[in-house]
């Protein structure tokens, strides 16, 4: 019988978010706490019984307070009050009520711009649209993450370089990741990787010491114990 292990959880809050919208079910109604402990039942999974939990490093940022004129509209739009800002905030809270839970926040970096979403794109390039079709909701304001990526390669050095645990997962599909994964293992850490049922580059394999997925798959209950896919 192996011996009990301290595991590291680090979720990349903004692939959690649009992830766990695909895989569980009535996602859409749940609440920010709700959200919350789906989110610490799938760390937690990771652990298991039989080991230790270090902690859950949760990445994400806070929303940006500013008002902008919609280019289709000409409303106002006070990112600071919208739902999916607020939801945020909530979210935030909760987390931080869970135990073991340290957030590790970045900012975003304002570009000032508003983009036409690629499928619409495609449609006005294919001559299927036209300018005048193009309505509200075909366009985005853009916004990038900053420092999360810097956050997490950190966290991972100084979690492997200090022994502090034995075993990283990652909760994430990017694939910056790499280099983080690459020094871990080096240090003798077994890196796994969680990226929620989403299908990952090939290339990435010899990066990984397993691949598993803990939350609900696709059209399947949720929590099915023994859900095949897993590479552990």
């Amino acid at each position: 019988m192996s011996l009990p292990i301290s595991v590291a959880v680090l979720i990349d809050g903004g692939f959690f978010l649009k992830r766990y919208y695909k895989v569980f079910p009535n996602s859409k109604d749940h609440t920010a706490a709700e959200v919350a402990k789906n989110l610490y039942t799938v760390a937690l999974k990771h652990v298991g019984n039989d080991n230790f939990l270090f902690r859950i490093f949760y990445y994400d940022c806070y929303p940006i307070s500013k008002r902008v004129h919609h280019p289709i509209t000409g409303q106002v739009i006070n990112f600071e009050a919208t739902d999916q800002a607020k939801f945020r905030l909530e979210l935030f809270e909760e987390l931080k009520k869970k135990r073991k839970v340290a957030l590790r926040m970045g900012s975003l970096r304002d570009t000032g711009s508003w983009l036409i979403k690629p499928t619409v794109t495609k449609e006005l390039l294919n001559g299927r649209m036209s300018i005048n079709d193009v309505t509200e909701n075909d366009v985005f304001y853009e916004l990038h993450q900053k420092g999360l990526d810097i956050k997490i390669g950190l966290d991972v050095a100084a979690l492997a370089f200090k022994k502090q645990v034995q075993q990283i997962v990652l909760i994430s599909g990017d694939a910056d990741f790499v280099s983080a994964s690459k020094l871990a293992r080096r240090e003798g850490i077994d890196f796994v990787l969680d990226p929620m049922w989403n299908p990952i580059d090939d290339t990435l394999f010899e990066h990984i010491d397993g691949l598993r997925s803990t939350c609900p798959k696709p059209n399947q209950p949720p929590f099915e114990p023994g859900t095949a896919g897993n590479r552990y």
